[in-house]
């Protein structure tokens, strides 16, 4: 496989619970320079706002992030949500690792 898309699904609003963490969009702002220092082109970040999805599938995971109450940031990698909450680096990055090679 040639490049990956790493999409970050979440909101502007941090939970309660998640006052101390990264929001979300901030979350896929780090996240996509650590993976360009990493990877260069090979990965594209993209940054999905729950409440605003843009295409039909992102219409279809936001509903899904509601629906199963996930802990947005969530990261998605090829369908597969990878992390969500308060996503590792290291764990993203087996995940790529292994789709890429």
């Amino acid at each position: 496989m040639g490049k990956l898309s790493v999409y970050v699904y979440g909101a502007e609003e941090i939970c309660s619970s998640c006052v101390n963490l990264p929001s979300s969009k901030e979350t896929a702002t780090w996240l996509e320079a650590a993976l360009a220092r990493k990877y260069g082109k090979k990965i594209t970040v993209h940054y999905v706002d729950i409440h605003q999805p843009e295409t039909e599938k992102e219409k279809a995971f936001s509903k899904r992030v509601f629906e199963e109450e996930l802990w947005y940031p969530v990261v998605v990698i090829e369908d597969e949500i990878i992390a969500e909450g308060n996503p590792g680096l290291k764990q993203i990055c087996q995940v790529i690792d292994r789709l890429l090679s």
